[in-house]
């Protein structure tokens, strides 16, 4: 009833009279078209005067690259609390992913060669490749040293700086791919002795496949 009374009734009205086309054998009538078509084609005129105002003349919207943009950036604030909680959860061990390795040589890279140098040798602060520890050897040693800093020797704390894992990346760097190698102008060894294998307790053991 509210589609013929939209439509005027010389609209709805049949008429049945046969076209002059011919397609292949087949005619058609000339009649005018449904109410309901009719009126949905009048709904689009209103929709898109609708869309044109809110998205293009006041903009009281947001338009699908803004929503785009404001999705990508809640996402974004997700995943970093979610890496921030998954960080959390991380033992104290050395990691010993390349891709952990790698992340850990580009952080001592932008932070840490200042004070040791680009091979560990040492500058104002000590030498890392070799078997003196000023501090000790294991993971939990490493991770309290660069989280706290040493601020009597100019060392400043990190943990306000980098991540959990970021301090545990590099701290691997440090112990997997620095420590044991020689530096082009070692400093001269400082702290207290420890035996290579000591350093390697707070690794993750690996299992045995037999």
């Amino acid at each position: 009833m509210i589609l013929n009374l939209l439509t005027p009734n010389t609209m709805t009205q049949r008429r049945d009279e046969l076209t002059n086309h011919d397609y292949d054998g087949i005619q058609e009538y000339d009649n005018d078209l449904p109410p309901w078509w009719v009126f949905l084609f009048y709904l689009t005129f209103v929709f898109a005067l609708i869309y044109l105002l809110n998205y293009h003349v006041f903009q009281t919207a947001p338009s699908q690259s803004q929503e785009y943009a404001m999705e990508m950036e809640a996402a974004r604030v997700e995943l970093a609390a979610y890496e921030a909680s998954a960080a959390g959860q991380l033992p104290i061990s050395f990691m010993e992913k390349e891709t952990d390795l790698e992340a850990g040589k580009q952080i001592y890279s932008k932070n840490c060669v200042p004070c040791h140098g680009p091979d560990g040798g040492g500058t104002v602060g000590p030498n890392l490749t070799d078997q003196y520890y000023l501090h000790g050897n294991t993971a939990e040693d490493y991770f309290k040293v660069i989280s706290n800093g040493v601020p009597e020797k100019g060392m400043i704390p990190w943990n306000n700086t980098l991540s959990r894992r970021e301090i545990l990346q590099v701290a691997s760097y440090i112990q997997n791919r620095l420590h044991g190698t020689t530096p082009a102008q070692p400093k001269e060894p400082q702290g207290t002795l420890h035996d290579k294998s000591i350093s390697m307790l707070s690794k993750k053991p690996k299992m045995n496949a037999n």
